[in-house]
């Protein structure tokens, strides 16, 4: 079994924690665009793991919304907004095109898994994809709180 499924799914399970106390609408909204990808790459890591029924439909949706949330994120982190609860590094405005590219590249892998997906080893197999493009970004962009 993937090492990255049990860090994934542990991720997605502490994201919610982090809105706790979150003044600035603007962050808000990117943080609850940013649990909406963390929920659907859980989906897919649970799927995985076996902890939910594989079902090709629901993960081509997973993967959809991957790729959806991905492309607003650019919107959504394009204003400089801060809050004392953010986990957004300033330094993405500083290198904003690589920021971009590199929701780009999420995006990419999800349309592809989307259209892709039809066998549980075809989520498996999405698993390294999905967390090398998150821990791309989150390295250098997401301060730990």
């Amino acid at each position: 079994m993937n090492w990255r499924i049990p860090i994934l799914v542990t991720f997605c399970a502490t994201t919610a924690l982090a809105h706790s106390g979150v003044k600035n609408p603007a962050v808000l909204a990117r943080m609850n665009g940013m649990s909406a990808i963390a929920q659907n790459v859980k989906v897919l890591g649970t799927m995985a793991k076996g902890q939910i029924a594989f079902d090709a439909a629901t993960a081509q949706e997973a993967a959809a919304a991957i790729a959806r949330h991905s492309e607003a994120s650019v919107t959504l982190f394009a204003p400089q907004e801060t809050d004392p609860h953010s986990e957004a590094r300033a330094m993405i405005w500083d290198n904003f095109d690589d920021f971009t590219d590199k929701a780009q590249a999420l995006k990419v892998i999800g349309d592809e898994l989307a259209g892709s997906i039809r066998t549980l080893e075809d989520v498996q197999g999405a698993i390294d994809p999905l967390g090398d493009a998150c821990t791309a970004c989150h390295t250098l962009y997401r301060a730990k709180h």
